[in-house]
């Protein structure tokens, strides 16, 4: 396994706009006007997120009529997410109150 890779699939994992979408498209596909309602931002900003994520090979879509339909391209995605929801249910607090990367450092 490349180091350079594995820091760049969690560099797109950190995102919490990249996070809410992947955990979006778990439940099945969507469409960007249904990722802009439920982030409530703008069509650009989602598209770049999506877009990113598309750059990563996470995400892909399948176009029909006038509209892209997106979801996950990699089933190994569910069991990362899963594993990480096990993960922080044992350590979430350890993890929120990290100097170097918790709740606190995010917000200074």
């Amino acid at each position: 396994m490349s180091m350079d890779a594995a820091v760049a699939l969690f560099r797109s994992l950190g995102d919490p706009t990249r996070l809410v979408i992947l955990t979006r498209l778990a439940d099945g596909e969507a469409r960007v006007v249904d990722l802009t309602r439920l982030l409530e931002l703008p069509q650009s900003t989602v598209s770049s997120h999506l877009a990113c994520l598309r750059d990563c090979g996470l995400v892909g879509y399948r176009p029909q009529g006038r509209q892209s339909f997106y979801s996950l391209t990699r089933p190994e995605l569910l069991d990362l997410l899963r594993s990480a929801e096990r993960l922080l249910a044992g350590t979430g607090e350890a993890v929120a109150l990290c100097p170097a990367h918790g709740v606190s450092a995010a917000a200074s």
